[in-house]
């Protein structure tokens, strides 16, 4: 950490092993319940192919987020990672995307959440007023949603322990649920003849852009992963969980989504989900299908599923906290945002700052024809820009920090011998990246309102970044030198991880022998 900034205050480690999981599965168990109909309205019955890619590149998003956040135990997530592997500059754009993302995640989770509720209450939807020009302004689930994220902005101010339990009793019932959905909608409503033919007529007539579009929505289950690492510092014994924990939720996932729209597209027809209402209730509308139970199921994942995006809207609270938190920690935004609650120990101002903007995106959403569409086109920016930079940062921190031991590696690497080190080099990673350049080039491409207004926020986060860092001396586009060696040690103190930090000891020790060794060797007289 540079110079002249004063010591803060610690996050508290409080998360269990079970609240890890139920932290990433907060989000990614959530977008089953908002992407489903968004992908079939686009990609129509090839949405099957387009959750298969987008979970292949989300496998390798995954496995890269499991060995950077079990070897960087901090606050921060992508940002941080972006900041050890790329420095300053790098840094500052993926915490943009992040923020970005993480407001988006509390603004459309919170949105679909109150769309769900509206099965209960139709008036809740069906409530429109006029404001000028915008004829149709849902009125009804603008303000249900605004008082969702405020109570969510102060249950985060409350604590993590008290957060992450509504995760944890929540997460169980939904993994419960989607299971039984997906088992007996597999056993006795799915339809092969139904799939077959569906896939056909839109074989037939294929378009391309509406597939790539509703593939890169697809890709929105990403967000769950940065979860586990915003958690990181608050989780006790990260380099056991993080890894356990991640792995099982990558999995989890992909079956879950692979299954869940094979399951639909053998069971309804994917026109239903051309109607708006539909998008915005697609499991429940699933569920419904269940031969004798199809009414109480309806109902009952219709209530679960408010639950569900109630705790990924809370999950998208609690990380952009995080993000911010870490980003002026190290200088990029203002140390007003490093302030932690003297009796919660939370990053309070953070919290409410952000979720402030979210209750914004949520305002001028509404104004247009349709806020989910609108919501979800500006988080597919956020995440594959975001991720972009951590696998960046995976591969580049293989070589400029190979010292730093990784409890988990990604499989299948090339080892490079060096004086000191081994550097491996990540053959998936690679792949991943290729991956998700990919998407991010189609996000620009096919969706009007983020290649717009996703570059305009990164620009303006760059904007007040310059201000802020030439107001304080500190270079723009260089970075601020900083020990990482000391604070790798301290972050595995602090973590507990005393096997690890021996281990970090000796590569380190290793690795000072070989320049003392080299720089004798050039010193000797040439014969």
């Amino acid at each position: 950490m540079a110079e002249g900034r004063t010591a803060v205050a610690e996050l508290r480690r409080d998360v269990t092993v079970w609240g890890s999981y139920m932290w990433g599965f907060a989000d990614v168990g959530a977008d089953t319940f908002v992407a489903l109909g968004l992908v079939f309205a686009f990609s129509e019955g090839a949405a099957p192919l387009a959750f298969l890619l987008a979970g292949t590149v989300y496998i390798l998003v995954g496995l890269a987020y499991t060995e950077l956040a079990s070897a960087y135990p901090v606050a921060g997530g992508g940002q941080y990672f972006a900041l050890r592997g790329l420095g300053d500059f790098w840094s500052l754009i993926a915490g943009s995307a992040l923020v970005l993302d993480y407001t988006l995640c509390t603004a459309l989770f919170a949105y679909f959440a109150m769309t769900y509720f509206s099965h209960f209450v139709p008036e809740l939807a069906e409530a429109t007023i006029a404001l000028g020009p915008f004829a149709h302004v849902r009125i009804g689930l603008a303000l249900a949603t605004l008082l969702l994220i405020a109570f969510l902005a102060w249950l985060n101010v409350r604590g993590m322990r008290q957060a992450s339990l509504l995760n944890e009793l929540i997460g169980v019932l939904i993994i419960l649920v989607e299971t039984l959905i997906i088992a007996m909608g597999l056993i006795f409503a799915w339809r092969p003849e139904l799939l077959a033919a569906q896939w056909s007529e839109t074989f037939a007539n294929f378009h391309p852009r509406q597939f790539l579009y509703g593939a890169s929505l697809a890709i929105i289950s990403f967000v769950g992963l940065e979860s586990i690492s915003q958690a990181a510092q608050e989780t006790r014994r990260p380099a056991t969980i993080v890894p356990r924990t991640s792995i099982a939720l990558v999995f989890t996932v992909f079956l879950f989504a692979v299954s869940l729209s094979v399951l639909t597209l053998g069971t309804v027809r994917w026109e239903v989900f051309l109607d708006e209402r539909n998008v915005g209730r697609s499991v429940a509308l699933v569920a419904g299908h269940l031969p004798w139970i199809g009414r109480v199921a309806e109902d009952v994942t219709a209530a679960l599923a408010v639950l569900v995006l109630m705790l990924s809207s809370n999950s998208g609270v609690m990380s952009v906290s995080r993000v911010a938190f870490s980003m002026s920690r190290y200088e990029a935004i203002s140390s007003w945002f490093e302030h932690v609650h003297p009796r919660y120990r939370t990053p309070a101002r953070t919290i409410i700052v952000f979720s402030s903007i979210a209750a914004l995106q949520v305002v001028l959403a509404s104004l247009t024809e349709s806020a989910i569409d609108t919501l979800a086109n500006m988080y597919a920016f956020g995440a594959t820009l975001g991720y972009t930079l951590v696998l960046i940062s995976l591969i580049r921190l293989r070589f400029t920090d190979p010292y730093t031991p990784r409890p988990y590696r990604v499989p299948f690497n090339i080892p490079m011998r060096r004086p000191g080190a081994t550097i491996y080099v990540p053959v998936l990673g690679i792949i991943g990246l290729v991956g998700i350049t990919t998407v991010l080039v189609i996000v620009l491409f096919t969706h009007e309102i983020a290649a717009v207004a996703g570059p305009s926020w990164v620009l303006l986060c760059f904007g007040y970044y310059a201000w802020y860092r030439r107001r304080r001396g500190l270079p723009i586009f260089r970075s601020v030198p900083r020990d990482w060696e000391r604070e790798q040690m301290e972050v595995l103190e602090a973590a507990e991880e005393y096997d690890l930090l021996e281990q970090y000891r000796i590569a380190l020790a290793e690795r000072d022998r070989w320049r003392k060794r080299l720089a004798y060797e050039a010193e000797l007289p040439q014969e």
